[in-house]
């Protein structure tokens, strides 16, 4: 048995290409994830890929699994402190579809083991972490760490 997939959708108002630039520049990711920079070469298959901090040093670590800018990236998961790094790697999903002027975002992070901490955790993660990429698009300015 294993725990429900955690699927989020956000709509934003930027092209999916702005988005997509948003999820994988570190520039762009250091200041909507709180500080966290998505380290990769490029977005491109098998590449490997992790989000650090200086503030927590490396929080996940990954693999890109497929990758079609800007329409969809998928990537391993691999939670690094205890108890999240105990459920082993999970898949986070990124899929990217125009809706008139708006784009929307559907995130789906899966594979997680009956009664997850991983899957708690991500449960409040990503809301935040997406309305703060919504916010720095639209508005220029992200959320602020503060809940």
């Amino acid at each position: 048995m294993s725990d429900p997939a955690f699927v989020y959708v956000v709509y934003i108002r930027a092209t999916p290409a702005r988005i997509w630039d948003a999820l994988t520049d570190p520039d762009q990711t250091e200041k909507f994830w709180f500080g966290g920079r998505f380290k990769t070469d490029g977005a491109r298959k098998g590449s490997d890929l992790e989000l650090w901090s200086e503030q927590r040093g490396v929080d996940f670590t990954g693999q890109i699994l497929e990758s079609d800018p800007p329409k969809k990236l998928v990537w391993t998961f691999q939670h690094t402190r205890e108890p999240d790094s105990l459920d082993g790697a999970t898949t986070v999903s990124y899929e990217l579809e125009v809706m008139g002027d708006d784009t929307r975002l559907t995130v789906t992070h899966d594979g997680f083991l009956d009664n997850s901490s991983l899957r708690r955790g991500v449960s409040g993660g990503w809301p935040r972490i997406l309305s703060s990429l919504k916010s720095m698009l639209e508005t220029g300015a992200p959320l602020t760490r503060a809940a």
